[in-house]
């Protein structure tokens, strides 16, 4: 049986040439506080691999665990053309723990649940992914979350979150966050990481940014038009 956060067990593989979906909207019914339960409102499972993905609706998802768009499997490019948006507690807007090649988000990524992060590399590898802006609205909701290797990250516009501090789902625990607008984690690096707005935690508790891993394992850092490395 496979464990927690995500499967991994070897098994057959599913091709996609292209996974399109409308609007979507998802209530998952799973009970808040439950850490090893999760659903999504597009969800690439491990064991696929897709040429590409496009969410022509936007999805948005209720519930807590809920997330919106996530992905387990090998996606060589994702585009979301409408708004991501999350309602529920430990929702992310966009959560990977497989291989992305591009990805692409063209509306806005929202949150407003308890923990409910707007982007998480959690896992796996990223080549290239763009945004256009980010905000959450809960506490303990970090806008934008690095773990792991990277290419390149561009957010056009700003990364914003306005809680203080939360409960939120991690890799199958509820731990304790501080909702900063960046936060860099022990594991990542990548090539370039470029906000070209702000990156603002709005509540006056919070730090903007959360370096536990510093700037520098980044090639070119820059919020704002400023340089971090």
């Amino acid at each position: 049986m496979a464990t927690a956060p995500a499967p991994t067990q070897p098994g057959g593989m599913i091709e996609l040439r292209l996974l399109s979906t409308g609007e979507v909207h998802s209530e998952g019914g799973i009970p808040k506080g439950t850490g090893n339960l999760i659903t999504g409102g597009v969800f690439v499972g491990s064991g696929v691999h897709a040429a590409q993905v496009v969410n022509e609706g936007p999805v948005t998802t209720y519930g807590p665990n809920d997330m919106v768009l996530d992905n387990w499997g090998r996606v060589d490019a994702w585009t979301a053309k409408a708004p991501v948006t999350s309602y529920g507690a430990s929702g992310i807007g966009f959560v990977n723990f497989g291989d992305i090649g591009t990805l692409n988000v063209k509306a806005p990524i929202e949150t407003r649940g308890l923990g409910a992060r707007g982007f998480n590399l959690y896992d796996g590898t990223l080549k290239e992914a763009e945004f256009e802006s980010i905000t959450t609205y809960g506490d303990g909701a970090i806008g934008v979350q690095l773990s792991k290797p990277f290419g390149k990250i561009t957010v056009t516009g700003d990364i914003r979150t306005n809680g203080g501090e939360g409960d939120s789902l991690v890799r199958g625990k509820v731990v304790h966050l501080k909702a900063h607008a960046l936060s860099l984690k022990p594991g990542t690096r990548g090539d370039e990481l470029k906000v070209m707005g702000q990156a603002v935690a709005e509540n006056e508790a919070v730090s903007d940014l959360d370096l536990e891993a510093p700037a520098s394992v980044i090639g070119r850092c820059e919020v704002g038009g400023k340089l971090l490395a």
